[in-house]
């Protein structure tokens, strides 16, 4: 009987650690290969771990909730087939018939603190756990335990993740507060307050589940990071829709892909990025970063209600039917929660079409640190005025609202206005005659 090691795996460059969201199998249980073991989350995306052989669950490490490294053991697997005796979980010490692989034992120990006078336990006043990672940077970053429960944390029930810590101490060295004392939490990261609301009879109390939380937070940060200013346009798209409505057939037989008109608006948007390059910038304390890639993201809704943010790499070097592909398959597999945590990293600009909603225009929320995003509004027939060489003449149009909120510290009116009204220029100059 072989023994396999299930380790948790590496999510992405910047994920370090992922919570246990739940088993899907059982000491005792039989395993196929590549069928799914557990699930667990970062705090990008959530996402299964499926088993690399076929065999019988022997041992379970950790429990429902635990926050595990990247690269720890989190299972074993017995590949022989015989049904092992029932193991509970941190039983790594328990001895096993067959030889045992490695152990690596968890930190859990408390970690002493530089200054800031006593000891960062695993376990808050509050109940709250604090990873290992977060241990280690509050540890090196003098941060006493009280100072460290102060920190709003995002993840899993409430917990604080690196990317709170962070936050916290990016703002921290700004107060006038001490660093051996206690610090406020920044406003940009600040923990929801009770607002005394009266609860009725037939009121129902839903608790944020933890991408709700994530959503929260993300919005709170970027609305405090970030002046917005939001621009509007409105476009004749009818030559696009009338295009589309002539050649979706072909498109799909010839590609093997529906064409929709979000990847007919990312070629638009990537057409006037060349043409203004300052808005695919990010920004870095005083320093704006010129980022030379054009990575746009999507935002899509879930069927749970919640939002994700897919990401097309590299968008202006693919073709239409590129796009198409790109825009279908993320947009499927966010739906199906299969995305990977690098799909929904590196953004450099986003667009949201509200107008999938029957909305005709909205005012979005920059997707932090990126600078800008669009928002795309439904397609509506109206009457307007067109400009003849026999005179101007009302005629039935394809219409369409464009909304684009942008930084106001670096993207001043004119540049958020100009790349605005040539996003909309080039929608209102395709060509309807263009070959599939």
């Amino acid at each position: 009987m072989a023994a396999v090691e299930l380790i948790m795996p590496k999510m992405g460059e910047s994920i370090i650690e992922a919570t246990i969201l739940s088993w899907s199998k059982q000491v005792g249980d039989t395993i196929d290969v590549d069928e799914t073991v557990l699930e667990i989350a970062t705090d990008k995306v959530d996402s299964e771990v499926p088993s690399p052989v076929a065999g019988v669950l022997a041992e379970i490490r950790f429990e429902v909730d635990d926050v595990v490294p990247v690269g720890e053991v989190i299972a074993i697997i017995n590949t022989g087939g015989e049904t092992p005796a029932a193991s509970a979980p941190n039983a790594a010490a328990k001895e096993v018939s067959a030889p045992a692989p490695e152990v690596i034992e968890a930190v859990s120990a408390p970690l002493a603190v530089a200054h800031g006078g006593g000891e960062i336990q695993r376990i808050g006043a509050d109940g709250r756990f604090f990873s290992p990672l977060v241990r280690k940077i509050a540890k090196e970053e003098g941060l006493s335990q009280a100072e460290l429960e102060s920190v709003p944390g995002t993840g899993h029930q409430g917990r604080v993740n690196k990317a709170d810590i962070l936050a916290y101490l990016k703002h921290r060295g700004s107060s006038a507060v001490a660093k051996t004392q206690p610090a406020a939490a920044p406003a940009r990261a600040a923990a929801p307050k009770p607002v005394g609301i009266t609860l009725e009879n037939g009121d129902e109390v839903i608790e944020m589940d933890r991408m709700r939380r994530l959503i929260a937070d993300h919005m709170v940060n970027s609305m405090a990071t970030s002046p917005h200013v939001t621009s509007f346009v409105e476009a004749d798209v009818t030559n696009m829709w009338n295009w589309r409505e002539a050649n979706k057939k072909s498109f799909q037989q010839r590609y093997g892909e529906k064409i929709t008109f979000t990847p007919l608006f990312f070629e638009a948007v990537v057409k006037a990025m060349a043409d203004y390059p300052m808005v695919n910038v990010s920004v870095d304390g005083n320093k704006i970063i010129v980022k030379k890639k054009v990575n746009i993201g999507m935002a899509a809704a879930l069927p749970s209600g919640n939002l994700i943010v897919p990401v097309i790499k590299e968008a202006n070097l693919l073709s239409l039917p590129g796009l198409a592909k790109n825009v279908n398959d993320l947009a499927t597999r966010a739906r199906q929660n299969k995305l990977k945590p690098e799909e929904i990293q590196g953004g450099t600009f986003t667009i949201t079409n509200v107008g999938t909603f029957g909305n005709v225009m909205g005012t979005p929320i920059i997707n932090q640190p990126q600078v800008a995003i669009l928002a795309t509004g439904a397609i509506r027939k109206r009457p307007a005025v067109l400009e003849t060489e026999h005179g101007d003449v009302i005629a039935i149009r394809h219409m369409m609202f464009l909304s684009l909120s942008y930084d106001h510290r670096v993207v001043d009116g004119a540049l958020g206005g100009s790349f605005l009204r040539r996003i909309a220029d080039y929608l209102e100059q395709f060509d309807p005659k263009r070959t599939v």
